[in-house]
C-alpha cells in the first residue's frame, strides 16, 4: 500500500498547483477495472482468437490491431508466456465519442487480452467498459453507442472464453 501511495504522490506532484492543492482523487481496486473469464475446458488459445475474430466480424467490430506480445519476446529468445493483444473498433461509433469528449480516445481501440497465467491457464481479459459507462453522463444517443460497444465487446469475450463461433 505504501507503495502505491507514493505513486500517487509522485503523479500529482506533475500537476499545477492550483489544482494539486485540492485533487478529486479516486481511488479503484483495480480487479474491478478488468473484466476476466477463463477459457472453457477443451478451448485452446487459437480455438479462442477463431472464434473472437469470428464474432466480431459477425458484429461489424473491425479489429483494428493485433500484437502477439508473447511470440515476440520468444522470437528474441526470451521465455515468454503466452500474452495476444486484440484491439477492435467501430470506426462511426469511435468518432461520435471522441467529438462528445476526446478523453474517450484514450480508451480506443477495445482490447481483449489473451493471457496465460503462471500456471499455465488462460484467461480473456478486458477493460470494464460499465466503469466508463456509469462515470460520465452521455446524452442519450451515445449512452445507447456505450452500452452497445460493451456488449459487443462482451459477446466476442465470451465468444473467444466458450470457442463458439
Amino acid at each position: 500500500m505504501k507503495f502505491l501511495a507514493s505513486l500517487l504522490a509522485i503523479s500529482l506532484s506533475w500537476l499545477p498547483s492550483a489544482f494539486a492543492e485540492d485533487p478529486e482523487v479516486q481511488m479503484f481496486d483495480i480487479g474491478q477495472t478488468v473484466i476476466k473469464m477463463a477459457l472453457a475446458d477443451g478451448v485452446g488459445p487459437q480455438d479462442a482468437t477463431d472464434a473472437m475474430l469470428s464474432k466480431a466480424a459477425e458484429l461489424n467490430m473491425k479489429m483494428v490491431g493485433h500484437q502477439n506480445v508473447g511470440k515476440e519476446l520468444q522470437n528474441r529468445g526470451i521465455d515468454s508466456p503466452d500474452l495476444e493483444i486484440f484491439q477492435f473498433c467501430n470506426p462511426e461509433d469511435a468518432i461520435k465519442m471522441v467529438q462528445f469528449n476526446t478523453i474517450y480516445a484514450a480508451y480506443m481501440p477495445c482490447r481483449i487480452a489473451l493471457v496465460e497465467d503462471n500456471d499455465g491457464k488462460h484467461w480473456l481479459e478486458m477493460l470494464n467498459l460499465d466503469m466508463i459507462i456509469n462515470a460520465y453522463a452521455l446524452p442519450p444517443e451515445l449512452q445507447a453507442i456505450a452500452i452497445t460497444i460493451n456488449g459487443t465487446m462482451l459477446s466476442i469475450l465470451t465468444a473467444g472464453a466458450t470457442g463458439a463461433f
